[in-house]
C-alpha cells in the first residue's frame, strides 16, 4: 500500500476540536464559527444566514457541523442556501471537520460553518 501526504497548498485546515472551539493553526477559535480555505469568520449559529449567504460564487457547498450529534438543517437555512446556489451537508462537527479536510486537499471550493461540541 503507498501511503501520499497531503498537501493544503496555502489552504489552513483543521487541526482539532473541543468543547466550545475549533483549532486551525495554533490557534484556538471559538465556536460557532465559519472557516473557509484561507480564513475564518465569526458567525452567530444557524439562525446567521448573512455570513453564509454572502459565500455565494465561491464557495459549492457548506459543512455544516451541528454538534456532537448530526441534526437536520433548519428549512429556512436550507431553501435560502438552495437559492443562492450553494449546497449544504449537515453532519456531526467532529465529521464536518475530517470532511472538511479532506475536500480542501482536493482543492474543493468549500466551507465549514461549525457548531461547538
Amino acid at each position: 500500500m503507498e501511503l501520499v501526504e497531503i498537501s493544503y497548498d496555502h489552504a489552513r485546515p483543521i487541526d482539532g476540536y473541543g468543547p466550545g472551539f475549533i483549532r486551525i493553526g495554533a490557534e484556538a477559535v471559538p465556536a460557532p464559527v465559519l472557516v473557509l480555505a484561507n480564513s475564518t469568520r465569526p458567525w452567530g449559529g444557524e439562525t446567521d444566514t448573512d455570513p453564509l449567504l454572502a459565500l455565494a460564487g465561491d464557495v459549492d457547498v457548506i459543512l455544516l457541523g451541528t454538534g456532537a450529534e448530526m441534526r437536520p438543517v433548519p428549512t429556512a437555512l436550507r431553501e435560502a442556501l438552495e437559492e443562492a446556489g450553494i449546497g449544504i451537508e449537515p453532519m456531526a462537527t467532529p465529521t464536518a471537520c475530517r470532511s472538511f479536510n479532506v475536500l480542501l486537499s482536493e482543492g474543493r471550493r468549500i466551507a465549514a460553518a461549525l457548531l461547538p461540541v
